[in-house]
């Protein structure tokens, strides 16, 4: 598995090895072994499948506050995503910044974004399909978003397909995070 680091400390992408032939490819997505090899020892309880029609989906910022803060392992499985991580760690020295990265069938790249990040994305081809990985449940007690158009970020989109619940986030400037750098 190929591990690249990003200007966000503990956000990385992670490429695992394909393998093909005339038939096409595999691609071990997950493995726990090689994950801890490559310095990842989160252990993942829940697993996630959206599917988004329309080029332009934008779903995000979302996050997962404390006690069921979620680090989660992105691909896209079918199609293509710009995918974003921020940091919203108070007190780290990147609070507010964010990274992309393009995901797509054919590159195999996976995202993991660390409790403690907001995690968004933006669908760049019809008929897309997101899997992710999540250390913790869905508890919706615990779920939040923050404005997909508060931090700057060119999403290459000005008119996405969004959720009620993401048009009528806060944006970050308004948001008080619940994660510490630090105490995570």
């Amino acid at each position: 598995m190929q591990t690249e680091t990003t200007a966000l400390d503990g956000v990385l992408i992670l490429t695992p090895q394909r393998f093909g032939d005339a038939r096409g490819w595999f691609q071990e997505t997950y493995n726990a072994g090689r994950m801890a090899a490559a310095g990842v020892a989160t252990v993942f309880v829940q697993d996630n499948h959206s599917f988004s029609a329309a080029q332009g989906t934008l779903r995000g910022l979302h996050y997962q506050k404390p006690p069921h803060a979620q680090d989660k392992l992105v691909r896209c499985s079918r199609g293509a995503i710009l995918d974003v991580a921020v940091d919203a760690r108070v007190g780290s020295p990147t609070f507010g910044r964010w990274v992309m990265v393009e995901l797509s069938t054919e590159n195999g790249r996976q995202l993991l974004v660390p409790k403690g990040f907001l995690h968004g994305f933006v669908t760049i081809r019809p008929d897309t399909e997101v899997q992710y990985k999540c250390s913790d449940i869905y508890a919706p007690d615990c779920d939040g978003g923050v404005r997909w158009d508060s931090l700057g970020i060119d999403w290459g989109v000005a008119d996405p397909v969004l959720s009620a619940k993401d048009q009528d986030a806060p944006a970050f400037d308004d948001w008080q995070s619940p994660f510490v750098h630090g105490a995570i």
